[in-house]
């Protein structure tokens, strides 16, 4: 790997001199004993008892994952209403969940004996003499948090305070420039930019150029960080950053993200890529709060766990209380920063101060009396911190909605300011500030003094602070309060959010395809003229990557919108993507942007809210159907695909008309009185180029070729109603165990459950799986917190219908489970797949289908479980957004909520021997280890009450929903890595990297609407873009043209194109199946010039992931990333995104397609 080049400012030491220099880390992954000093992390006394210390130092921000874990939670000293002064206050919550309305309870037994208001953590204070060197500078930095949908829609909160609120931060901050404010969500400022004058636009603009008014990370929202993925992160922050851009000309560099109920790593690392310098979060366990204020370490640099060059630091402070709000933001003592939120004075709509002491007007009889109170919390605050520069946020949900709650923040406030600044004996300066203000003086501070404690590992980019590495999940507020329920919640629509994004990632393909190869006006209008419906796509998939979006946490009506929106763009990406077809065929099909096309999608939603189904072809006698699919990744398709007919007669042919072998299967569903719906699964084995198209036949009657071969089907069933279905051989399943098998494993099953109970593989080694099916009883659970009431108990019991279909192609077991419900909630299949060298022929997998639906489920969640044989000694890894893995352990410590973490697409457990056993989510969920050799994921959730958290209701509107799983078992081919022997995270293999994308970005299928006679045989059609394959281990992330609607009137020596790449970490300890299901690996360059069969590549600049940045130096890339303009060779280290802008034009010798092309057209 080539050696990272920074610019490193050097630190001049003015002032409190360090007797051993700070140490340039070689290795930037930092453990727990280095960021306590060398100390090992122990808790107070509680309750007459101690817990025991860890047996081991664990993994950075380690806080994060290996967190200090807090004791059983002990009784309300008194009921939740209003709570005693000063009783209320510490670490870890946030604004506008339920923060007003907490019971008060014994902190600081629960976390330590400190004494004093902030019960989370001690008594604070100071000396006196903290800044007679260096003065306290103190930035208050008003705000409003505007949720794009929670309680109301975003439309909702838009016209009833939203766009208010942008007026008011414009007429206000006018009237002074001294006052400040920033704004973080571009979904409610696009909103606002519409609709105001033109007065209010330039003034706006004007604010934001002079400083007063900064636009703080400028994502269309403030994205959650557990379940979203991060092409759906990138997209949403790409088109708030454009469109601010664009707009007002502004490019963020400080983010801001006091919501997320937990943060990723992941989210750091994109933020560099993208130009970010600084970030604040807020959202973090209070044990981790408390730790990191005790060693002064609340600022610090997020460097990633593979980072050994400090390519990926970017500075974060971290909030030290327990909300955003006001009240927890000036200070220790919420009791005290209450009377400093003058918008709840009796004028205004907020409620009053909960601790009895209210604001009042400040004047100059009061002035002295109020500013020495306000900068005693300031001063108090600060000796968390380092640096002698503060920061305070003066803001909550919604704020700032009207002229005159405004103009008491800032009237108030400035008179408190002018009489400090007025003291100097005060040695404190305090006024309004960005976030940019803050950094800044910050950055100043850092600069003039060395802040560096003895052997800590710093970094390059900024001296004075600790590097850490790590994630911060799962989020704990107070108590056993975990917040782990919403990686569950609205699993339907965490699904749906992931079709749109893998189709609408397809559709951006084929736009740009269409575009490359076109380059003439009359070629150009179709894919121009999808515009408008492109950007509205994005819009609705950035949109639902909102803190209360994807994370199942808003109300049932706000759901329905969410839901709704990405309902009306995947019509319109399916619309387009099935005109587009035509096109890229070479199907002559005029005015495609008004006719219908000829091909429709494959599956279909009639609703929002309910299961895609999948189209039937029913092709008459003598008569075809083409099937076409798009195979939306950089390598080869080579799998088993399925379609559904309506008899089991058909045939199957390829594009040359040449005959395909074929099975078919009885459709099965969840219905215990008919288990087959009549319709049938019609199989076979297809070739796909990468980013390509190619055609099949389904025929009925086609003379020389063999029927699609009927499987044979085995039963068990107490159920007098169920008969074999008709077309199809059936017999009895004897014994106390069935298997179906292919070339690469043997399934067993308990046939008196109809679960899996082992794989054995084809070199004979077995692996116990102990499938079950268990519910937890939770009657605390909400939408945000998982609070079960003990262990989850098995559901099913012996009985029930199975029925096993064996095939040439396709092997699975379904079983509809007998439980205590007439009903059950759910039934599941289990598939193994005939498809000789392909990824395919090692995955098992497994669909459950998922109906909490009726009283009888509520307060239940829903889970399944695997106890495997795997000495995994409570430990287990899981991805964060599908980008990276991160280590996780099980503590007896801490609850079994606590226990879980975010499972957005993969989790696996590793045996000390390298064995492993993995599962592949197409969706987010939970996920939990909570023995050795378990690993148990969390299905769906009915819950009825509210946990407290602000919205106010459960989460009763679950819908019926198929949950998708591939497993596979691996064995190391050479010496693994030991999971006790080190805290950071291992690597998924390099087929683990290839079956998680052919899940989660599946192939695209598209049939005709008519047949056409078997007599007419058209020519083959097929289309295939790349001139190879990319190397297994690069993945295309985006390949699209930002500003189609622009593209006409670009300069055509503009890079109008833009592709993302990047190059997957893989443990080649497992390396032998996946070369060989891969031609290459990415051990050399990739030639962009060279990447496409028939477009030129012009004009290659390297750009940052929100394609605003072309000096790649600031991103921390290597130089190069840079120098790909010059030869076109890409060269991208594991672990890398990279953004290149590029123009397409056809080769001049493809002259005669690209005419024939537009015509087309």
């Amino acid at each position: 790997m080539a050696p990272h080049h920074h610019r490193r400012r050097r630190r001049r030491q003015t002032q409190t001199p360090q007797t051993t220099p700070p140490r340039r880390h070689p290795d930037p992954r930092p453990h727990l004993r280095q960021l306590l000093h060398n100390r090992p992390l122990r808790l107070p006394p509680l309750l007459h008892r101690r817990l025991p210390p860890l047996r081991r130092p664990p993994p950075p921000l380690l806080l994060l994952r290996h967190r200090p874990p807090p004791p059983p939670p002990l009784p309300l000293l008194q009921a939740p209403q209003a709570p005693p002064q000063e009783a209320r206050c510490g670490c870890g919550g946030g604004g506008g969940r339920g923060h007003h309305d907490e019971g008060s309870v014994r902190e600081d037994r629960v976390l330590g004996r400190g004494r004093g208001p902030w019960k989370q953590g001690w008594k604070v204070g100071y000396k006196g003499d903290e800044w007679d060197v260096e003065k306290l500078k103190v930035f208050v930095v008003p705000h409003s948090h505007n949720d794009p949908g929670w309680k109301w829609t975003v439309d909702e909160y838009y016209d009833r305070q939203s766009r208010h609120i942008l007026d008011t931060i414009v007429d206000t901050l006018s009237k002074d420039t001294r006052r400040k404010f920033i704004w973080e969500e571009m979904s409610y400022l696009e909103k606002w930019w519409r609709d105001a004058s033109e007065n209010k636009k330039e003034s706006f603009a004007n604010l934001v150029k002079n400083g007063q008014l900064e636009i703080v990370g400028g994502g269309w929202v403030m994205n959650d960080e557990a379940n979203s993925h991060f092409f759906a992160i990138i997209e949403q922050m790409m088109e708030g950053n454009m469109w601010l851009n664009e707009t007002i000309g502004f490019i963020p560099k400080n983010a801001w993200a006091i919501d997320p109920f937990g943060y990723s790593a992941t989210m750091a690392y994109l933020l560099r890529r993208m130009g970010f310098e600084n970030m604040l979060i807020q959202r973090t366990h209070y044990e981790v709060k408390k730790e990191l204020s005790k060693q002064k370490n609340l600022e610090y640099v997020w460097r990633q766990s593979w980072d050994v060059e400090e390519s990926t630091d970017i500075f974060v402070h971290m909030m030290p209380f327990y909300s955003y709000d006001i009240p927890h933001t000036c200070g220790p003592e919420p009791a005290i920063c209450c009377q400093f939120d003058f918008a709840r004075m009796r004028s205004f709509v907020y409620e009053l101060c909960p601790w009895g002491l209210h604001p009042a007007e400040v004047n100059q009889d009061n002035v002295q009396e109020q500013a020495l109170k306000l900068l005693d919390q300031y001063k108090k605050k600060s000796t968390l911190y380092r640096t002698n520069t503060l920061l305070v946020p003066l803001g909550d949900d919604f704020r700032y909605v009207s002229i005159d709650e405004a103009e008491a923040q800032f009237r108030n406030y400035q008179l408190l300011f002018d009489y400090i600044n007025s003291n100097p004996n005060l040695n404190a300066e305090a006024k309004f500030g960005t976030l940019e203000d803050y950094y800044q003086t910050l950055r100043d501070e850092a600069e003039r003094i060395n802040y560096s404690r003895p052997g800590e590992i710093g970094s390059g980019q900024i001296g004075g602070f600790p590097s850490l590495s790590g994630d911060f999940f799962t989020y704990a507020d107070r108590q056993q309060d975990y917040w782990s329920g919403y990686y569950v919640s609205r699993p339907f629509f965490k699904a749906v959010d992931r079709v749109l994004e893998q189709t609408l990632r397809a559709a951006e393909m084929m736009v740009a395809l269409l575009l490359g190869y076109c380059q003439r006006a009359t070629c150009e209008k179709f894919p121009t003229s999808f515009s408008y419906k492109l950007t509205a796509a994005r819009r609705n998939l950035a949109l639902f990557q909102h803190h209360d979006g994807v994370t199942g946490t808003a109300k049932d009506h706000v759901v329905e919108d969410y839901g709704t929106r990405m309902h009306t763009s995947l019509q319109d990406l399916q619309v387009f993507m099935s005109k587009a077809v035509e096109v890229l065929l070479g199907v002559r099909h005029e005015k495609l942007e008004k006719d219908p096309s000829i091909f429709e999608p494959e599956q279909v939603r009639s609703r929002y809210d309910v299961q895609p189904v999948h189209r039937t072809i029913s092709p008459p006698e003598g008569s075809v159907h083409s099937v076409v699919f798009f195979n939306p990744l950089e390598q080869t398709r080579d799998e088993i695909v399925m379609v559904v007919v309506n008899k089991v007669g058909a045939t199957v042919l390829d594009s040359n008309w040449s005959c395909v072998k074929s099975q078919i299967s009885p459709e099965l569903q969840h219905d215990n009185g008919k288990i087959s719906t009549g319709r049938h699964r019609l199989y076979w084995q297809v070739s796909v180029p990468p980013m390509g198209l190619q055609t099949f036949y389904i025929a009925n009657g086609f003379a020389g070729c063999e029927k699609a071969t009927p499987a044979k089907l085995k039963f068990l069933t107490d159920s007098s109603s169920f008969s074999c279905p008709s077309s199809y051989a059936c017999s009895k399943i004897e014994g106390n165990e069935a298997e179906i098998r292919n070339q690469q494993q043997t399934l067993t099953f308990d046939v008196k459950l109809g679960l899996l109970q082992k794989i054995k593989n084809k070199d004979g080694s077995e692996t116990t799986v102990g499938e079950e099916i268990d519910m937890y009883s939770s009657r605390g659970s909400g939408a945000y917190l998982f609070k079960p009431n003990g262990e989850a108990q098995p559901i099913i019991h012996a009985g029930g219908q199975i029925l096993i279909s064996e095939g040439p192609l396709v092997q699975e077991l379904f079983s509809y489970p007998k439980t205590t419900w007439e009903k059950t909630p759910v039934s599941h299949s289990t598939r193994l797949y005939n498809a000789v060298n392909t990824i395919q022929e090692l995955v098992i997998e497994k669909e459950y289908h998922v109906e909490l639906n009726g009283h009888e489920f509520n307060d239940k969640e829903l889970i399944v479980r695997f106890k495997t044989d795997l000495d995994s000694r409570k430990v287990f890894y899981s991805d964060l957004n599908g980008f990276q893995m991160s280590r996780r352990e099980t503590y007896d410590k801490i609850p079994l909520q606590g226990n879980y973490y975010p499972m957005p697409s993969l989790a696996f457990l590793q045996a000390s021997g390298g064995q492993r056993f993995s599962v592949h989510s197409r969706q987010s969920l939970g996920v939990a280890s909570l023995n050795s050799g378990w690993l148990e994921i969390m299905l769906d959730r009915r819950l009825t009450r509210d946990d407290g958290r602000g919205l106010g209701q459960g989460v009763m509107d679950n819908r019926p929903m198929n949950v998708v799983f591939h497993i596979i078992r691996e064995s190391t081919v050479s010496a693994p890595s030991n999971p006790e022997s080190t805290s950071l995270p291992l690597n998924p293999s390099l087929i683990s990297h290839r079956v998680g994308a052919h899940l989660n970005y599946p192939m695209h299928a598209f049939f005709t609407r008519k047949p056409q006679e078997t007599s007419v045989q058209s020519a083959s059609r097929s289309f295939s873009p790349l001139a190879a394959p990319l190397p297994c281990d690069l993945h295309i992330v985006s390949f699209k043209v930002p500003r189609p609607l622009k593209f006409s009137v670009q300069n055509l020596q503009d890079s109008r194109f833009v592709l993302l790449l990047l190059r997957r970490q893989w443990d080649s300890a497992y390396s032998s199946k996946g070369v060989t299901h891969c031609p290459t690996i990415s051990d050399e360059s990739v030639n962009l010039f060279y990447m496409f069969k028939d477009l030129a590549v012009l004009n290659a600049r390297a750009t940052s992931l929100n394609l605003l940045h072309d000096d790649t130096e600031q991103l921390g890339y290597t130089e190069q990333f840079g120098d790909v303009a010059q030869e076109g060779h890409v060269i991208i280290s594991p672990m890398e995104i990279q953004a290149y802008k590029l123009q397409l034009r056809p080769h001049q010798y493809k002259a005669e397609n690209t005419a024939s092309l537009s015509k087309e057209v």
